[in-house]
């Protein structure tokens, strides 16, 4: 993979097992990876890759079957290497609105437009759900916080000592931000 013109964004569809299963185990090869390297994404070390696979497998695929989360992957020859999620479930007077969540890209796959690419296609994915605002939260200062910056997501502030971060005993702030999409 050298650019985002070779990776294909799909959407996870939660149907076949076998097809299934395959996901499962590359998902959460990628989100093992990412925790290993250093990302704050609700685990800390140590971090197996059997917790990887019962967090896809427990808290994931029954919120896609029951179309109340969509996720989408990036894939490249195959292999799954990155994938963002669309949290749908809103209250009543919030169904403008969806929560993003779970941005990983596989640590070698990083500093190729995957991230972006994921990014757009999610929020393309929100408007055609009727979804014209999208609220996210991420490490303060971190490599995240820049690129969703980039993509034009407004930092509302940040919480300190928000969540304990993956490799240390440190607590992370989190910057709260959100995009309105056209």
């Amino acid at each position: 993979m050298d650019s985002p013109a070779d990776i294909t964004i799909e959407e996870l569809q939660a149907g076949a097992a076998a097809v299934v299963d395959a996901e499962i185990e590359m998902l959460a090869e990628v989100l093992r990876a990412v925790v290993h390297d250093g990302a704050s994404v609700n685990f800390c070390i140590p971090f197996s890759i059997d917790e990887a696979r019962e967090f896809w497998l427990d808290k994931i695929l029954p919120k896609v079957r029951a179309c109340t989360l969509r996720v989408l992957t990036a894939r490249h020859e195959d292999r799954i290497f990155g994938t963002v999620q669309l949290n749908l479930d809103m209250p009543p007077n919030q169904r403008h609105r969806a929560d993003v969540a779970k941005l990983l890209v596989h640590p070698s796959a990083r500093r190729r437009g995957v991230a972006k690419a994921l990014m757009m296609a999610l929020e393309e994915m929100a408007l055609s759900e009727g979804r014209t605002l999208l609220v996210l939260d991420t490490v303060t200062a971190s490599n995240a916080e820049f690129l969703y910056r980039s993509l034009d997501y407004v930092a509302v502030g940040v919480i300190p000592r928000y969540a304990r971060a993956a490799l240390t005993p440190e607590l992370e702030g989190t910057t709260v931000m959100y995009k309105e999409l056209g």
